[in-house]
């Protein structure tokens, strides 16, 4: 291992340490040219989604790999049949997610949203509502969006949006849409500004679908 992996991963260690939600001891780091892996077991779906926000947001992390395996504590299972319940209570109470328009399957604890929606920010809701449950220990969230009539401005809507954050370089990054399509190109400077780009594009009105084809370039 490299004295720049090694430091990478002890970074990584540190960070999730740091993190009250998320228990470090079980939680195995590599890392390799800046591609971070996380092995172990957690406690909970909450603390997975949490662990991997944790070692994205570390500096010269260009890629992560989550190989965690959710193993829930005997008080925290649930009968599939009580985490639908909850799931569709959770949604219900919801403002952000409008009612009766996703529909909820669990199989052993792993959840499955399916509907249509009218934007992304309502299918993230969704997920969040669940993700936080007793006995998940998996979620798919199918969720499609509607499409949008007018969509001839996206692109440049989502480059403008871009800009406005002090973090990216409006030469480094390129936006092409069709339809509600949308392509993200170029390079950032770390793994987190690479979601927030693919965050931003999904905010605009009338997306559907984002690639991100962004590439994390450590300086």
């Amino acid at each position: 291992m490299s004295n720049d992996d090694a430091e990478l991963q002890q970074s990584v260690l540190d960070e999730l340490r740091w993190q009250p939600r998320v228990q470090a001891a079980h939680i195995g780091v590599t890392a390799e040219a800046g591609v971070v892996t996380l092995t172990g077991d957690v406690a909970s779906f909450a603390e997975k989604h949490a662990a991997v926000q944790a070692a994205g947001s570390v500096r010269g992390v260009r890629a992560l790999a989550e190989e965690l395996v959710v193993r829930l504590p005997i008080e925290s299972v649930r009968s599939d049949a009580d985490i639908a319940g909850a799931a569709i209570s959770r949604l219900f109470w919801d403002v952000a997610v409008p009612q009766n328009r996703v529909l909820v399957v669990v199989e052993q604890g792993w959840v499955t949203l399916t509907g249509e929606l009218d934007g992304h920010h309502q299918r993230e809701a969704a997920e969040d509502d669940i993700r936080g449950l007793h006995g998940v220990v998996g979620l798919s969230n199918r969720i499609t969006l509607k499409a949008q009539v007018n969509t001839a401005n996206l692109s440049d809507d989502i480059t403008y949006a871009l800009h406005r954050f002090w973090m990216f370089n409006p030469k480094t990054i390129g936006v092409t849409a069709e339809g509600g399509r949308i392509r993200l190109s170029g390079t950032v400077h770390s793994w987190l500004d690479r979601q927030k780009c693919a965050e931003t594009a999904w905010a605009a009105p009338g997306a559907t679908h984002v690639e991100n084809d962004i590439v994390v370039v450590v300086p």
